[in-house]
């Protein structure tokens, strides 16, 4: 029965090792910042999904707004619907303009935010990053939020420190960038 547990320990660790192409930007990236959500997630955090929620109620609003137009238009043929419409596209158009509002100046790359509740305190942990599109280097800034305020520490590495010959994200290596932005955050909050 031990062999049994020990084959499927051997076959999770094998499934979660992720090959990727190293030559896809935009793949380095989303497997770096994977790998950084989940050190972050191993550091007695529970993730907070209140970005990801504002952003689906805004995209929830958009497809309303287009299945009212729809159900308009067949209750009702094109030329009586005109009105309702209209109305309901430039809905449309505005939400799709309020998202992209959103996601550039509210969201700012910010692919994880955790919580951390340290007896009455409660940290709000929010992780960004950010990779131009023919740069090698990986941007990664990690901000806390608490009762003291808001801290901010950020790294710039190439993301080839990251990730192997073969392209699989070398998870240690990461959680090692993030313990260390995790440490001087916490202890600038001591030091003062």
């Amino acid at each position: 029965m031990s062999k049994t547990v020990k084959k499927s320990e051997k076959v999770q660790k094998e499934e979660e090792v992720v090959k990727i192409n190293k030559w896809d930007g935009s793949a380095v990236k989303h497997a770096i910042d994977d790998s950084v959500k989940t050190a972050l997630l191993e550091k007695n955090c529970e993730e907070h999904f209140g970005l990801v929620d504002g952003r689906l109620f805004i995209c929830s609003l958009a497809v309303i707004i287009a299945l009212v137009a729809l159900g308009w238009d067949h209750q009702y043929p094109f030329p009586q619907s005109k009105p309702v419409l209209i109305v309901c596209v430039a809905s449309y158009f505005v939400l799709m303009g309020i998202l992209t509002l959103y996601t550039t100046f509210y969201e700012k790359g910010i692919f994880a935010v955790a919580t951390q509740k340290d007896g009455k305190n409660t940290k709000v942990w929010q992780a960004s990053s950010e990779m131009k599109k023919y740069d090698d280097k990986y941007c990664l800034s990690l901000t806390v939020k608490d009762s003291r305020g808001i801290r901010e520490a950020s790294i710039v590495k190439s993301c080839a420190n990251y990730i192997d010959s073969n392209g699989v994200v070398l998870n240690d290596l990461v959680a090692n960038e993030l313990g260390r932005l995790y440490n001087s955050l916490n202890a600038e909050k001591k030091e003062k």
